[in-house]
């Protein structure tokens, strides 16, 4: 998966993110902030020694939300191996 199609599959996480019950703001606070971490990872020459492996944010949030959110936990596994790919 390129970072064209991370890009693509961020979009598609945040129309999922649009359709959450309005009463579930930590999983739209969640989500919404490991976008910002993976956006922030794509930017070329930034890197943060101190951010956690994104990987493992990622692999935390498809444990968490597999039950309750199985589409998002589909664009979530499509998002960890596409920044695994990438070497990030």
């Amino acid at each position: 998966m390129s970072e064209q199609q991370v890009s693509t599959a961020l979009e598609e996480l945040r129309r999922e993110i649009d359709q959450l019950e309005l009463d579930d703001q930590a999983a739209r606070e969640r989500l919404t902030g490991l976008i910002e971490s993976i956006e922030q990872r794509l930017i070329p020459g930034v890197v943060d020694e101190d951010q956690p492996d994104l990987v493992d944010e990622v692999k935390d949030a498809v444990t968490h939300f597999e039950v309750e959110h199985p589409r998002i936990t589909g664009i979530l596994n499509d998002l960890m191996m596409a920044l695994s790919n990438l070497g990030i």
